[in-house]
């Protein structure tokens, strides 16, 4: 219940606009067909950036405990690539959006919460996002 109130409140304060963000940088990755591989990363993590609370982003590779093509030398490459091309934005417009929250005290939670996605915006490949009672 306590989830479902943060995830509205978030969609209404100030979530949407950086899922929108999250979606439009999907869609000109996949116009681009050569940003395809971070397409749909990019679609995940902005349905994760509109409905964060009772999610978590984590490393594949603490979760399977293997190494995979996202957690590996070319995983580090793609996020090399998202950086500079897209991935600064993102999380710029998250960290003004967490500044932004930080002004209240009620929004303090949403404000960490725009600074969990500023560093998954700097680096997601090899990420993936779980329900929060998974990682216990």
């Amino acid at each position: 219940m306590v989830r479902s109130i943060l995830n509205i409140l978030w969609v209404v304060l100030g979530g949407l606009p950086m899922a929108l963000g999250w979606w439009l940088a999907g869609l000109v990755s996949a116009i681009s067909i050569v940003g395809i591989p971070w397409s749909r990363s990019c679609f995940v993590i902005g349905k994760f950036a509109l409905w964060p609370f009772g999610f978590e982003a984590i490393n594949r590779r603490d979760l399977s405990g293997r190494v995979d093509l996202g957690t590996g030398p070319m995983g580090l490459i793609g996020n090399v690539i998202w950086f500079l091309v897209a991935g600064w934005w993102l999380a710029i417009g998250h960290l003004t959006s967490a500044l932004a929250c930080f002004v209240s005290i009620i929004g303090i939670p949403f404000g960490i919460q725009h600074i969990k996605l500023a560093l998954i915006a700097l680096a997601p490949v090899g990420m993936t996002i779980v329900p929060t009672d998974r990682t216990n």
